[in-house]
């Protein structure tokens, strides 16, 4: 499969599915899994339903510079609708699937969303809840469903279903073919500095941020990723798990598949993702650091349910890797002719089947980003003979802006170096500049903010410390708010201890404090389930996750772990006490951002007994 010339081809996301529809109209783009068997959806196919969105959204008066939004699980008609509003000058906002109605209406407010298409009846019900509550949605005109089940009982037409509005556009089509060259005019005259999405931040700090993102910003991104890894559309089969709304699987996910070609296939759940990945074998894999630690630990808890001579050759081989792969870093990426007959005996008797009961096995470019992850995680795929590159970039960098490229010899828990045309400089607290054509345009609605993130030079403020190599290679400290100064001056970065806590299979989530502290601190959530089974296997009995965080006998299991953590820190560094939440974090409760990430001015708010059990002396 060829890929677009893009110095004469073409140069926005719709146009780059037009060409994908002429050249190959017929080959597999999309898979979606229905009643067992994986159903294709082909370039053709896919162009002509994107089409009769833009046709459908256009006899409802909408125009160039609206908006709408789609809050839905990753599906086809995800991609249908973002790209069929694109044909006509829409921009698309995402919401996640497991956004509470409050955000879903902060978001929908503040872009003015005309339009909402909706996965499914848990979604449409967010945003009914939207529409009636506070301030509701105003600009608000039309909501359609792609699921109908279980809205029969609601009022007629709210939702409306996604099919009525295909077959409305249908209809429009049949009567006057000129929709059709007028769609065709629409797409040709779009322009790749137009915007074409808006990505709200997390917000870990405040409200979201709306970042407004050009055709260009997306595709120069993906471009350079594909350059730098080798990727084209016959190596790509990829497995879509990762919500569309988020920047890396908006980038190097969407976009990527349409600026290379190849499959795509969308999961049939979150909680089916491992299963499905099995069943695809992606020659690509994208995930962020929870997805790899949760197979790094799904792995090591299931060997530790194996019989005694297994787990005794799982031990011993990776060792051995261990070995291999601490010599082959020192040789700068070389083996010698015993190294390469040890590692291939060490695959044939664990590794491939390791590779193949994860899915990887296939897998020849594997991606971690959207937050830091720990080193030992990114050594453990390395040793098994797969190793997973760093990338680093923000949502106002189209998603990534550094990468390690497979073959080159990896520094663990670096981030590689920067894609083509993109420079980049340090400020004098070690901050991140970057400039390039993935640089985003602004944030919607908010001058002050653009202008204190993007100078007038066009040098993008990242508010990420990082570290840089002669070589060129950058690792990153920790987010410039997110260090910790205590009260005697140390500066602590708080992502190192929490990935270190975060390997340990008994520790869900850890929160380092100590900010004007005379000593570091931590809040620690357990691991439910590696916790409970310990709890189990020792007959200590309980019943809710409470009760289980309560018992003296867990708190002493996480104090070794605390220990041994402590002995790899300096002193000032170290944790000198701890308190083990009580409840698990939660989005809806405002503890977690949707991707997870802590909020971390709410955690110190609503933990404040802990924080006093910490610093105060409190029992």
């Amino acid at each position: 499969m060829k890929s677009p010339n893009f110095a004469q081809g073409p140069s926005t996301l719709p146009q780059l599915l037009q060409w994908h529809a002429t050249q190959h109209p017929a080959q597999t783009a999309l898979r979606e899994k229905k009643h067992g068997i994986w159903q294709p959806v082909s370039w053709g196919q896919y162009y002509e339903r994107a089409r009769l969105v833009a046709v459908g959204l256009s006899s409802l008066g909408l125009i160039r510079g609206d908006r709408i939004i789609i809050a839905s699980e990753n599906i086809p008609e995800w991609v249908y609708c973002d790209l069929g509003a694109q044909m006509i000058g829409v921009e698309v906002v995402g919401i996640y699937p497991t956004n509470p109605w409050p955000e879903l209406q902060y978001i929908a407010r503040h872009c003015g969303a005309k339009v909402a298409i909706c996965g499914d009846q848990e979604q449409t019900d967010k945003v009914l809840d939207a529409q009636r509550e506070g301030q509701g949605l105003p600009a608000l005109e039309h909501i359609f469903c792609v699921d109908m089940k279980g809205l029969r009982t609601y009022e007629p037409g709210s939702p409306a279903s996604f099919q009525s509005l295909m077959d409305t556009a249908q209809s429009a089509l049949q009567r006057d073919q000129r929709e059709a060259i007028t769609l065709d005019q629409k797409i040709s005259d779009l322009t790749p500095d137009q915007t074409a999405v808006i990505v709200y931040t997390s917000g870990t700090t405040g409200p979201p941020k709306g970042a407004c993102l050009s055709h260009s910003n997306f595709i120069y991104s993906a471009k350079g990723f594909a350059e730098l890894t080798g990727m084209n559309g016959s190596r790509y089969e990829a497995v879509s798990y990762l919500p569309l709304c988020h920047a890396a699987e908006r980038g190097f996910g969407m976009t990527l598949h349409l600026v290379i070609g190849g499959t795509m296939n969308f999961a049939e759940s979150i909680d089916t993702v491992a299963e499905n990945v099995r069943e695809i074998a992606p020659t690509y894999f994208l995930g962020v650091p929870r997805i790899w630690e949760k197979l790094q630990q799904g792995f090591t808890v299931r060997i530790q349910d194996a019989r005694w001579w297994k787990r005794k050759i799982f031990e011993w081989g990776m060792q051995q890797g261990r070995r291999l792969s601490d010599a082959q870093g020192r040789n700068e990426g070389r083996r010698t002719p015993l190294q390469k007959l040890e590692r291939a005996f060490l695959h044939a008797l664990l590794f491939r089947s390791m590779q193949m009961h994860m899915g990887l096995d296939r897998s020849f470019v594997r991606l971690c980003a959207g937050a830091a992850v720990s080193p030992e995680t990114l050594r453990f795929f390395d040793v098994i003979g797969i190793p997973v590159s760093q990338g680093y970039g923000l949502t106002e960098s189209s998603g990534l802006a550094f990468v390690q490229a497979p073959g080159s010899n990896w520094a663990v828990g670096g981030c590689g170096r920067a894609l083509p045309e993109t420079s980049w400089k340090l400020g004098k607290d070690g901050e991140l500049f970057l400039k390039s054509p993935g640089i985003f345009k602004g944030y919607l609605h908010d001058k002050m903010a653009s202008e204190q993130t993007i100078s007038t030079d066009g040098w993008l403020a990242t508010g990420d410390i990082v570290q840089a190599n002669d070589a060129g290679d950058i690792s990153v400290v920790d987010r410039k708010k997110a260090i910790i100064i205590t009260s005697g001056g140390k500066n602590v970065a708080p992502s190192e201890l929490e990935n270190a806590l975060r390997d340990s299979l008994y520790i869900q989530e850890a929160i380092v404090v100590g900010e004007g502290k005379p000593f570091i601190g931590a809040l620690i959530q357990i691991d439910l389930e590696n916790v409970g089974r310990w709890a189990s296997e020792r007959k200590i009995p309980y019943t809710t996750f409470r009760s289980l965080a309560v018992l003296p006998e867990v708190r002493t299991l996480i104090q070794q772990v605390v220990n041994e953590i402590n002995a790899k820190f300096s002193r000032a560094e170290s944790i000198r006490r701890f308190v083990l939440l009580e409840k698990e974090l939660d989005h809806d409760d405002g503890e977690l951002t949707a991707t997870q990430k802590v909020r971390r001015a709410a955690i110190n708010q609503k933990f404040g007994r802990e924080m006093n059990y910490i610093y105060g002396g409190e029992s």
